[in-house]
């Protein structure tokens, strides 16, 4: 059985999370029991959502426009592409204590109500069943653990609404506080990202 992996990468520079997911899947290079696709949020750039695609969504796909069934059609194949794959790797650098917009226009896309979650009396549940996700943090500073890191939680959080709940991190910090603590956090986080490699 193939394990299918999605691997999206949000870095604006040729940076350190990038570095990661490379090295993530170099570590699967030549398995046949793995299958790997790759987004790049960058080179591909996502618009920031606005009223008239958010919209689209709300008319029944026999009732759409030309343009509101090319507006929905944005949304419909990225959630079709999560959907078609096991595990969703997300490669992220953290940009002024969050997440880049590049990756939160995908998220904007892919978290809709009715598709991926819906809402209970219990609160939102998850639609998209039976997949894991992995986060490959590339920081300037060191934050996890403290007030400072946002950007962990609300990844989670929006991982958890459409129902991934379970979810690794992998953590490379201080990248910008001196070479050597540059290096020694780069080699911590490619051997963690060995260990989920082989664990796949």
């Amino acid at each position: 059985m193939t394990t299918r992996v999605l691997v999206l990468t949000s870095s604006i520079l040729d940076g350190n999370s990038l570095a990661l997911a490379e090295h993530f899947k170099t570590q699967l290079a030549g398995r046949d029991d793995v299958a790997i696709t790759t987004r790049n949020l960058i080179a591909d750039e996502l618009p920031h959502l606005g009223l008239p695609e958010l919209s689209s969504w709300q008319v029944p796909a026999g009732e759409r426009t030309t343009e509101q069934r090319e507006l929905a059609a944005r949304s419909d194949a990225l959630i079709d592409e999560l959907q078609a794959h096991d595990v969703l790797v997300l490669a992220v650098p953290l940009y002024n204590l969050g997440i880049p917009s590049q990756m939160k226009a995908w998220f904007d896309r892919i978290l809709r109500a009715g598709v991926t979650f819906r809402y209970t009396e219990n609160g939102p549940q998850g639609l998209v069943e039976g997949k894991r996700a992995m986060i490959l943090a590339a920081r300037g500073g060191q934050y996890a653990g403290t007030e400072l890191d946002s950007q962990t939680p609300h990844l989670k959080h929006m991982l958890g609404l459409i129902g991934i709940t379970e979810v690794d991190t992998v953590f490379a910090e201080g990248l910008a506080m001196g070479e050597e603590l540059h290096e020694a956090a780069m080699g911590e986080a490619r051997q963690a990202i060995e260990g989920l490699a082989e664990r796949l």
